[in-house]
Protein backbone atom coordinates (compact mmCIF):
# COMPACT_ATOMS: atom_id res chain seq x y z
CA UNK A 1 0.00 0.00 0.00
CA UNK A 2 1.17 3.41 -0.59
CA UNK A 3 1.37 5.97 2.19
CA UNK A 4 1.96 10.04 2.11
CA UNK A 5 3.76 11.37 4.72
CA UNK A 6 3.10 15.34 4.83
CA UNK A 7 5.56 17.71 6.97
CA UNK A 8 7.87 20.30 6.93
CA UNK A 9 9.79 18.89 9.24
CA UNK A 10 12.35 16.08 7.14
CA UNK A 11 13.94 14.24 9.95
CA UNK A 12 10.57 13.46 10.73
CA UNK A 13 8.98 12.59 7.68
CA UNK A 14 12.49 10.76 7.02
CA UNK A 15 12.09 8.88 10.71
CA UNK A 16 8.19 8.03 9.57
CA UNK A 17 8.79 6.96 6.59
CA UNK A 18 11.56 4.42 7.99
CA UNK A 19 8.97 2.89 9.90
CA UNK A 20 6.51 2.38 7.17
CA UNK A 21 8.67 0.86 4.91
CA UNK A 22 9.72 -1.75 7.78
CA UNK A 23 6.15 -2.44 7.71
CA UNK A 24 6.32 -3.14 3.92
CA UNK A 25 4.42 0.08 2.90
CA UNK A 26 5.61 2.35 0.05
CA UNK A 27 6.32 5.81 1.15
CA UNK A 28 5.44 9.45 -0.51
CA UNK A 29 7.08 12.31 0.79
CA UNK A 30 6.00 15.38 0.61
CA UNK A 31 6.78 18.77 2.46
CA UNK A 32 3.82 21.47 2.24
CA UNK A 33 0.28 21.36 1.43
CA UNK A 34 0.72 21.86 -1.89
CA UNK A 35 2.83 18.78 -2.46
CA UNK A 36 0.77 16.55 -0.69
CA UNK A 37 -2.14 17.23 -3.60
CA UNK A 38 0.06 17.19 -6.59
CA UNK A 39 1.22 13.50 -5.29
CA UNK A 40 -1.94 12.54 -4.72
CA UNK A 41 -3.64 13.78 -8.26
CA UNK A 42 -0.65 11.32 -9.73
CA UNK A 43 -0.51 8.41 -7.54
CA UNK A 44 -2.56 5.72 -6.39
CA UNK A 45 -2.71 6.79 -1.95
CA UNK A 46 -4.00 4.67 0.70
CA UNK A 47 -3.49 6.72 3.53
CA UNK A 48 -2.01 10.44 4.28
CA UNK A 49 -0.04 11.36 7.55
CA UNK A 50 -0.67 15.35 7.59
CA UNK A 51 1.47 17.81 10.09
CA UNK A 52 -0.65 21.06 10.05
CA UNK A 53 1.65 23.59 10.13
CA UNK A 54 3.80 24.03 6.99
CA UNK A 55 4.96 26.72 4.41
CA UNK A 56 3.24 27.35 1.02
CA UNK A 57 -0.51 25.19 2.13
CA UNK A 58 -0.87 24.01 5.86
CA UNK A 59 -2.16 20.80 6.78
CA UNK A 60 -5.89 21.94 7.34
CA UNK A 61 -5.94 24.11 3.97
CA UNK A 62 -4.51 20.64 2.08
CA UNK A 63 -7.26 18.47 4.29
CA UNK A 64 -9.98 20.57 3.07
CA UNK A 65 -8.85 19.93 -0.45
CA UNK A 66 -8.18 16.17 -0.31
CA UNK A 67 -11.65 16.14 0.85
CA UNK A 68 -13.76 17.59 -1.79
CA UNK A 69 -12.53 15.05 -4.09
CA UNK A 70 -11.38 11.33 -1.62
CA UNK A 71 -11.71 9.91 1.14
CA UNK A 72 -8.46 8.02 1.78
CA UNK A 73 -7.81 7.79 5.45
CA UNK A 74 -5.98 11.08 6.96
CA UNK A 75 -4.12 10.75 10.24
CA UNK A 76 -3.48 14.72 11.26
CA UNK A 77 -0.37 15.22 12.87
CA UNK A 78 0.16 18.57 15.17
CA UNK A 79 2.57 19.90 18.33
CA UNK A 80 -0.39 21.34 18.92
CA UNK A 81 -2.43 20.02 21.89
CA UNK A 82 -5.48 22.44 22.65
CA UNK A 83 -8.63 20.66 21.91
CA UNK A 84 -9.70 23.14 19.61
CA UNK A 85 -7.25 22.17 16.99
CA UNK A 86 -7.98 18.46 17.19
CA UNK A 87 -11.56 19.48 16.45
CA UNK A 88 -10.81 21.69 14.01
CA UNK A 89 -8.56 19.03 12.32
CA UNK A 90 -11.82 16.21 12.94
CA UNK A 91 -14.07 18.57 11.77
CA UNK A 92 -12.76 19.20 8.41
CA UNK A 93 -12.62 15.41 7.44
CA UNK A 94 -9.00 13.89 9.50
CA UNK A 95 -9.89 10.47 10.26
CA UNK A 96 -7.40 10.29 13.68
CA UNK A 97 -5.29 13.15 15.50
CA UNK A 98 -1.58 12.46 16.73
CA UNK A 99 -0.15 15.01 18.86
CA UNK A 100 3.93 15.60 18.77
CA UNK A 101 5.98 14.03 20.34
CA UNK A 102 4.52 10.52 19.35
CA UNK A 103 5.85 7.11 19.50
CA UNK A 104 6.59 5.95 16.43
CA UNK A 105 4.96 2.03 17.18
CA UNK A 106 1.81 4.12 18.27
CA UNK A 107 1.33 5.85 14.99
CA UNK A 108 2.30 2.75 12.56
CA UNK A 109 -0.62 1.20 14.95
CA UNK A 110 -2.73 4.20 14.21
CA UNK A 111 -1.99 3.55 10.45
CA UNK A 112 -2.76 -0.18 10.76
CA UNK A 113 -6.22 0.76 12.36
CA UNK A 114 -7.31 3.25 9.74
CA UNK A 115 -6.13 1.00 6.84
CA UNK A 116 -8.55 -1.88 8.24
CA UNK A 117 -11.28 0.46 8.56
CA UNK A 118 -10.76 1.58 5.01
CA UNK A 119 -10.27 -1.39 3.47
CA UNK A 120 -13.73 -2.66 5.49
CA UNK A 121 -15.90 -0.20 4.60
CA UNK A 122 -15.54 -0.88 1.01
CA UNK A 123 -11.72 0.29 -0.65
CA UNK A 124 -9.97 -0.95 -3.48
CA UNK A 125 -7.90 -3.20 -1.57
CA UNK A 126 -10.92 -5.54 -0.59
CA UNK A 127 -12.60 -5.98 -4.24
CA UNK A 128 -11.74 -9.28 -5.59
CA UNK A 129 -10.13 -8.07 -8.88
CA UNK A 130 -7.29 -6.07 -7.11
CA UNK A 131 -4.35 -7.98 -6.14
CA UNK A 132 -1.40 -6.85 -3.95
CA UNK A 133 1.86 -8.37 -2.88
CA UNK A 134 3.73 -5.60 -1.33
CA UNK A 135 4.28 -2.34 -3.64
CA UNK A 136 2.82 -4.71 -6.62
CA UNK A 137 -0.23 -4.17 -7.26
CA UNK A 138 -2.61 -5.39 -9.86
CA UNK A 139 -6.14 -3.89 -10.70
CA UNK A 140 -8.13 -6.75 -12.74
CA UNK A 141 -10.90 -3.86 -12.92
CA UNK A 142 -8.73 -1.87 -15.25
CA UNK A 143 -6.06 -4.08 -16.40
CA UNK A 144 -3.10 -1.64 -14.65
CA UNK A 145 -0.06 -3.07 -12.84
CA UNK A 146 2.09 -0.69 -10.69
CA UNK A 147 4.89 -1.43 -8.66
CA UNK A 148 5.99 0.86 -5.97
CA UNK A 149 3.38 3.61 -7.64
CA UNK A 150 4.61 3.60 -11.18
CA UNK A 151 2.34 2.22 -13.41
CA UNK A 152 4.26 -0.83 -15.46
CA UNK A 153 3.07 -1.94 -19.18
CA UNK A 154 2.69 -5.48 -19.73
CA UNK A 155 2.19 -7.26 -22.48
CA UNK A 156 -1.42 -9.21 -22.71
CA UNK A 157 0.79 -12.50 -22.31
CA UNK A 158 3.04 -10.81 -19.13
CA UNK A 159 0.05 -9.65 -17.57
CA UNK A 160 -1.74 -12.69 -17.24
CA UNK A 161 1.48 -14.69 -15.96
CA UNK A 162 2.02 -11.53 -13.35
CA UNK A 163 -1.67 -11.82 -12.27
CA UNK A 164 -1.72 -15.63 -11.90
CA UNK A 165 1.58 -15.46 -9.70
CA UNK A 166 0.16 -12.49 -7.98
CA UNK A 167 -3.15 -13.65 -6.64
CA UNK A 168 -1.46 -16.85 -5.74
CA UNK A 169 0.87 -14.81 -3.73
CA UNK A 170 3.74 -17.17 -2.57
CA UNK A 171 2.83 -20.21 -4.18
CA UNK A 172 5.13 -21.89 -6.72
CA UNK A 173 4.12 -22.37 -10.35
CA UNK A 174 6.35 -24.67 -12.46
CA UNK A 175 6.67 -23.79 -16.21
CA UNK A 176 4.18 -26.48 -17.98
CA UNK A 177 1.64 -24.91 -14.74
CA UNK A 178 1.93 -21.52 -16.22
CA UNK A 179 1.87 -22.11 -19.74
CA UNK A 180 -0.98 -24.19 -19.33
CA UNK A 181 -2.94 -21.65 -17.31
CA UNK A 182 -1.91 -18.80 -19.28
CA UNK A 183 -2.61 -20.07 -23.16
CA UNK A 184 -4.98 -22.75 -21.62
CA UNK A 185 -3.61 -25.54 -23.68
CA UNK A 186 -1.59 -28.52 -22.84
CA UNK A 187 2.29 -27.47 -22.43
CA UNK A 188 4.79 -29.13 -25.03
CA UNK A 189 8.27 -28.03 -24.37
CA UNK A 190 6.85 -24.62 -22.91
CA UNK A 191 10.44 -23.67 -21.46
CA UNK A 192 11.70 -21.52 -24.23
CA UNK A 193 8.42 -19.52 -24.61
CA UNK A 194 7.35 -18.97 -20.47
CA UNK A 195 11.15 -18.05 -19.73
CA UNK A 196 11.63 -15.54 -22.63
CA UNK A 197 8.60 -13.66 -20.80
CA UNK A 198 9.58 -14.19 -17.09
CA UNK A 199 12.62 -12.28 -18.42
CA UNK A 200 10.79 -9.87 -19.87
CA UNK A 201 8.59 -9.32 -17.51
CA UNK A 202 11.07 -9.27 -14.37
CA UNK A 203 12.85 -6.30 -16.86
CA UNK A 204 9.46 -4.38 -16.14
CA UNK A 205 8.88 -4.91 -12.48
CA UNK A 206 12.05 -5.59 -10.77
CA UNK A 207 14.34 -2.60 -10.39
CA UNK A 208 17.42 -4.91 -10.31
CA UNK A 209 16.34 -8.48 -12.19
CA UNK A 210 19.63 -9.94 -10.86
CA UNK A 211 18.43 -9.00 -6.96
CA UNK A 212 14.63 -9.70 -7.35
CA UNK A 213 12.33 -7.85 -5.32
CA UNK A 214 8.84 -9.39 -6.11
CA UNK A 215 9.30 -12.84 -8.68
CA UNK A 216 11.59 -15.44 -7.54
CA UNK A 217 12.81 -17.77 -9.79
CA UNK A 218 12.97 -21.47 -7.51
CA UNK A 219 15.51 -23.12 -9.19
CA UNK A 220 14.60 -26.29 -10.62
CA UNK A 221 10.98 -25.81 -10.02
CA UNK A 222 9.58 -22.59 -10.78
CA UNK A 223 8.49 -19.08 -10.06
CA UNK A 224 6.34 -17.15 -7.47
CA UNK A 225 5.54 -13.88 -6.83
CA UNK A 226 6.38 -12.73 -3.12
CA UNK A 227 7.64 -9.85 -1.15
CA UNK A 228 11.73 -10.12 -0.55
Amino acid sequence: MNILVCDDDKDIVDAIGIYLENEGYTVFKTFNGLEAIEVIKDHDIHLIIMDIMMPKMDGIRATMEIRKENNIPLIMLSAKSEDHDKVLGLNIGADDYVIKPFNPLELIARVKSQLRRYTTLGSLETRSNVYQTGGLIIDDESRTVTVDGEEVHLTPVQYKIVRLLTANAGKVFTIEEIYEKVWNEPSFNPENTVTVHIRKIREKIEINPKEPKYLKVVWGVGYKVEKL
